[in-house]
């Protein structure tokens, strides 16, 4: 198993958010974790990511534990954090260049520009791209980072319904390419639908997974989620419950 996560539990103000969260997911999965708003599914992210420190539980890669801050995750948050007065080529090779390895980070990302659908703009500043390019600006720099997994905390959520979708159908064709092992917040349920192998439905705090959707398998398309009505009201009515 690539990501094993054991009894997660953890407090703030003497308020527990999460109370023994379990899950795991396998190498090259995409996995996805909605819940009701204020659950705590970003605080996971943000536990597995070395940033907070559960007060209960484990986690572990490749059946090895991990306690702090790790170079087997790359997280991105819901803004693309690019730095205004650098290009995108060095705002995608910032990992790298950090790390002394600047010259190997560039060769690598001038190869990816055209997949990320950023060819041309390697010198561009961030404020001469859209929304979208922005976003794959940043996913470019998260896939950079050679870590095991990544983690994305509402990558698309700050963008418009046009430019989110269009989002979506990119990272549904850029997913297959990379195979990396993915796990994703969102309060979208098609987008958990659409992208995700395996969808987790965290309860209201304290958060536990009370249900686990397999999606393994399905030939996604943008046809196929229209005809998920049943589905998709499943979901809703659970989280309606939840929030209940």
């Amino acid at each position: 198993m690539k990501l094993s996560v054991k009894d997660l539990s953890i407090s703030f103000n003497e308020k527990k958010i999460l109370d023994g969260v379990n899950f795991s997911v396998e190498e090259g999965e995409f996995v996805a974790i909605i819940g009701p708003s204020g659950c705590g599914k970003s605080t996971i992210l943000n536990i597995l990511a070395g940033v907070l420190k559960a007060d209960r539980g484990s986690y572990a890669v490749d059946g090895q534990c991990v306690t702090s801050i790790s170079s087997h995750f790359a997280y991105m948050p819901q803004n693309d954090l690019l730095m205004p007065w650098m290009t995108i080529l060095d705002n995608v090779t910032l990992y790298g260049s950090i790390h002394h390895q600047h010259k190997e980070a560039v060769d690598r990302a001038l190869k990816e520009f055209e997949v990320f659908g950023l060819d041309g703009y390697q010198y561009a500043y961030p404020h001469e791209l859209s929304g979208g390019m922005r976003q794959r600006a940043a996913f470019l720099r998260t896939a950079l980072c050679s870590a095991d997994i990544m983690l994305l905390d509402e990558p698309f959520g700050a963008l418009d319904v046009i430019t989110r979708n269009e989002m979506q159908d990119w990272l549904l064709k850029l997913r297959k390419e990379l195979g990396s092992t993915t796990l994703l917040v969102t309060h979208d349920i098609d987008e958990a639908l659409y992208l995700a192998d395996r969808i987790l439905i965290l309860s209201k705090s304290p958060a536990t997974i009370c249900e686990e959707i397999s999606l393994k398998g399905v030939e996604k398309s943008r046809e196929w989620l229209f005809s998920q009505g049943d589905l998709k009201k499943d979901i809703y009515d659970k989280l309606k419950e939840e929030t209940a």
